[in-house]
C-alpha cells in the first residue's frame, strides 16, 4: 500500500500556557502564520499545575485551546510539535509559551509531547504522542494517567464543539466523496 495514499482525517489543536494577554495574542499570530488563522478559541482559565515543570515560563499561567480550520492529516502530529517547539524558542529565553499541538476526532484528544512516559508512543525526532481523553457514551473520559486538568471537564466544552466541527466536516466530504461523477 502506498503510505502517500493514506490520509487520518483530524482537527488540528493545540493548548497554549501562558502569562499574559501580550503572550497569548502574540502566539496566536505565531501560530496562524504557520498554520492559517485559527477557527475558534477556547476562553483561556488559570492554569493550576500539580508540578513546578512550567515555573521557568511564569509563576502565575493560564491556558487556553486554539482549533484550525479544515481537516488535517493525523501523520503531521511530529511535525507539528516542532513547529511548536521552534515559536517556544521565538518567545524568550528562557520560553515565555508552552504549546501542546494535538489532534482531535470523532474517538480521541492526542496530544504531542517532548516527554517520554510509559504511556507515551515514539514518534521520532524526540516526539511523543498520547492519547489524552477519549470519547466515549456521549462524553469525554481521561485515563489514570490524564493530566488533571483535563480530567477534571474544564476545557471539555472548548473540545465538544471542535469534535461538532469534525463531525460535520467529515459528514461533509463523505457526501463529496459519495457523488456521482459525469
Amino acid at each position: 500500500m502506498n503510505d502517500q495514499a493514506v490520509f487520518y482525517p483530524v482537527k488540528l489543536i493545540t493548548g497554549v500556557l501562558f502569562p499574559d494577554e501580550e503572550l497569548w495574542q502574540w502566539t496566536k499570530s505565531a501560530l496562524a502564520a504557520r498554520w492559517g488563522a485559527h477557527e475558534d478559541e477556547s476562553e483561556p482559565l488559570l492554569f493550576s499545575s500539580v508540578t513546578d515543570y512550567y515555573a521557568d515560563i511564569a509563576p502565575v499561567l493560564y491556558r487556553g485551546f486554539l482549533s484550525f480550520g479544515g481537516l488535517r492529516d493525523a501523520s503531521l502530529l511530529r511535525e507539528w510539535k516542532m513547529v511548536a517547539c521552534e515559536i517556544e524558542a521565538l518567545s524568550g529565553v528562557p520560553r515565555r509559551v508552552n504549546i501542546d499541538p494535538g489532534y482531535l476526532d470523532g474517538a480521541r484528544l492526542v496530544l504531542a509531547s517532548t516527554k517520554d512516559h510509559a504511556h507515551r508512543v515514539y514518534l521520532g525526532g524526540g516526539m511523543h504522542a498520547e492519547v489524552t481523553l477519549r470519547y466515549r457514551q456521549g462524553r469525554w473520559t481521561p485515563f489514570d494517567y490524564t493530566f488533571p486538568d483535563f480530567s477534571d471537564g474544564r476545557y471539555h466544552g472548548f473540545l465538544s464543539r471542535v469534535r461538532k466541527r469534525w463531525l460535520e466536516e467529515m459528514a461533509e466530504r463523505r457526501r463529496f466523496d459519495s457523488r456521482p461523477s459525469r
